[in-house]
């Protein structure tokens, strides 16, 4: 074992050996639990749940896995682990989950250990579409995971905005603010075509804003009602960041979240964006994140190994009493970081590690008025993105900046409710858990909130999204220094035109008008 993970914690004795299943691999998150399971425990084997995708098949996916700066440690320290993934062929929007029976078997006579962490994130994915893997997938890996004969613990990926209808959150269920249940959603589901239950989604989604909230809050039900008898919980981070410290510094490889908004701005095109920047910033790393998922496990599994040693009848009762454990993941209330503090290092740092491919000055204006913003965007994002379109078709290009500012608007419409409110969380059951980690399991799997330090992490998540996401070499900062520069006098220029401009016209008006 490497030389960092040489003493054995409790954790890592509860893996030696183990056989693990996840979904969600091929995700940010998923790729995060598989890295650290391989690096830091002697698990047997983990078997992953991938599709065939554009034409390539499972084990060409897999096969990437090796170019990614996420196991770029991993093979440095342990460059046999390859061999312990296992992928089985599987899609989670098919009824079946697209599992051969061949390959079910093998899950239900070997699995100890369930990630469940395969979503669709996107906000406003067809009702149909975040119905089938967000929800109905659930209960289909619940189903699985009661035939499965060594099954130790479950834990199952949700969202802290699962229940986003209320603004003090606990580590509770909430199945009162469902307009139905579960489970005549999902009939509803099978009885209907796409495009009605698409045609339901206002009603059916009631006071949720979108619809992944909504198959997750429907998840969380089944959960609760479906799971009994199962060494479940469930693990509700808010918004999942780049890596702080594990396995590489900054690692992220989407553009969800801040990262979205820090790479249109570094690049110059994100200029106006509807935020409130006295909200809470709900923001966890991705590490953070993955050791809290396997922590959860080993806690799960004691917890059950305890339940299964009491008496029958107490059992039972125990069972009816107390649903599955819920851990609400977001940042403590003492250690809070708001929009603007974000906004106010991202501005800080981007003059420090400016890109190379910046088109124009970076900086982002902020409000919290929709038609103030549409009018803005106007004179920011619209007219510039016209002319930069017509200048592309001059040059035998296909226009594109029209059609980014669209994707950029609505995404802006959609993550309003989130950029301009409050939500309250309760931890306590992670708080119970931290204190229930040796000192060897704190400092393997640390994901305590409670020492962040959110001025370090800016700084390395703004570097990371400029070296993973933007694809920028380290020694391209000159270039983007010196382009700085260029593009800030041309736009110094351009408000001086702009604003005598302005001035002439109202000086006209004023000698007309008197």
């Amino acid at each position: 074992m490497d030389s960092e993970y040489e003493m054995t914690s409790e954790i890592q004795n509860f893996y030696r050996n183990k056989t693990v299943f996840i979904t969600g691999g091929s995700g940010f998150l998923g790729k995060v639990v598989i890295e650290k399971l391989l690096r830091a425990t002697d698990v047997k084997r983990i078997y992953v749940l991938i599709r065939a995708k554009r034409g390539e098949g499972i084990l060409q996916r897999l096969a990437k896995w090796k170019d990614e700066g996420v196991f770029a440690l991993l093979f440095k320290s342990k460059p046999s682990c390859w061999a312990r993934i296992v992928p089985i062929a599987g899609d989670c929007q098919q009824a079946d989950l697209g599992l051969s029976e061949a390959d079910r078997q093998l899950l239900m006579e070997e699995v100890q250990v369930v990630v469940h962490s395969a979503a669709t994130v996107r906000f406003m994915e067809p009702l149909h579409v975040a119905l089938d893997i967000n929800t109905r997938t659930m209960r289909l890996m619940l189903q699985l995971a009661k035939q499965m004969k060594r099954l130790e613990s479950f834990v199952h990926i949700s969202t802290a905005y699962s229940n986003c209808v209320i603004k003090r959150i606990g580590e509770c269920y909430y199945p009162e603010h469902l307009t139905c249940s579960v489970d005549t959603i999902l009939a509803l589901r099978e009885r209907l075509n796409d495009e009605l239950i698409d045609g339901m989604a206002p009603v059916l989604l009631g006071k949720f804003p979108n619809t992944y909230t909504y198959t997750k809050a429907l998840a969380e039900q089944l959960v609760q009602t479906e799971a009994a008898g199962l060494p479940i919980c469930i693990v509700r981070p808010s918004i999942i960041i780049g890596s702080y410290k594990e396995p590489v510094s900054g690692w992220v490889d989407n553009l969800y979240g801040p990262i979205s908004i820090f790479l249109g701005t570094a690049i110059g095109v994100l200029r106006i964006i509807c935020l409130n920047l006295q909200t809470h910033a709900h923001l966890v790393p991705v590490d953070y994140c993955s050791n809290l998922i396997l922590a959860c496990a080993w806690q799960t599994a004691k917890d059950n190994a305890a339940r299964l040693k009491q008496p029958i009848v107490a059992a039972t009762s125990t069972t009816e009493q107390c649903p599955p454990t819920i851990y609400n993941y977001v940042p403590s209330e003492s250690n809070m970081l708001s929009w603007g503090s974000i906004k106010s290092k991202a501005e800080s740092l981007g003059y420090v590690y400016p890109l190379s491919r910046m088109i124009w000055l970076p900086f982002l204006h902020t409000t919290t008025t929709p038609w103030l913003f549409k009018l803005v965007a106007f004179f920011y994002h619209i007219l510039p993105g016209y002319c930069i379109d017509v200048v592309l078709r001059l040059r035998g290009r296909a226009p594109r900046m029209l059609k980014l500012y669209e994707k950029i608007h609505k995404n802006v419409e959609t993550l309003f409710p989130f950029t301009n409110s409050n939500w309250y969380f309760e931890s306590h059951n992670i708080q119970k858990l931290w204190q229930r980690l040796s000192p060897e399991d704190q400092q393997l799997f640390h994901f305590d909130m409670n020492t962040m330090d959110w001025d370090d992490y800016l700084y390395i998540a703004i570097a990371g999204m400029r070296i993973f996401v933007a694809k920028e070499e380290p020694e391209s900062v000159e270039r983007g220094k010196q382009k700085l520069k260029r593009f800030y006098i041309l736009h110094r220029a351009l408000q001086l035109i702009v604003c005598s401009g302005a001035a002439a016209i109202l000086w006209s008006l004023l000698k007309f008008v008197f």
